[in-house]
């Protein structure tokens, strides 16, 4: 089954119910009162992580070495921000994990190890290893 397709139909489900459990405990007022604090307070917060990862890649530039990690950190944290902004508690859950430095590092460094072990597995070597020699240079 396509990945995408069970994410477009797996994430409102999880959502829904979450919004149907924690609407029975705490009341409908005080859910949608939590979605929208949480959207504004992990905007902001993804704000002023994004201005952290700004100024660090700004200093790695002045040092003339290549901010990576930084852009991919920038990345992540706007991916963060739209998480957040989406209506959920499991997506508000998710942004809130990839606004945070140390989480952030952790999910990165997961997703780019996979990365390279199936791009080094899946790769054809698209090469034939042979000799040759020129046949101007012998006449």
């Amino acid at each position: 089954m396509n990945t995408l397709l069970l994410l477009i139909i797996g994430i409102p489900i999880i959502e829904i119910y979450l919004f149907i459990k924690i609407g029975s405990q705490i009341g409908a007022f005080n859910t949608i009162s939590l979605i929208f604090l949480t959207a504004i307070v992990g905007v902001a917060y993804a704000r002023h992580e994004g201005f952290n990862t700004l100024r660090s890649g700004i200093s790695g530039l002045m040092k003339n070495e290549i901010p990576i990690y930084e852009m991919i950190s920038g990345a992540t944290l706007a991916f963060a921000a739209i998480l957040l902004i989406l209506p959920g508690f499991a997506t508000d859950a998710l942004g809130i994990l990839l606004v945070f430095p140390y989480s952030r590092k952790l999910f990165i460094k997961f997703f780019s190890k996979n990365y390279y072990k199936n791009k080094n597995t899946t790769e054809k070597k698209n090469f034939i290893d042979g000799e040759y020699r020129d046949m101007d240079d012998e006449k």
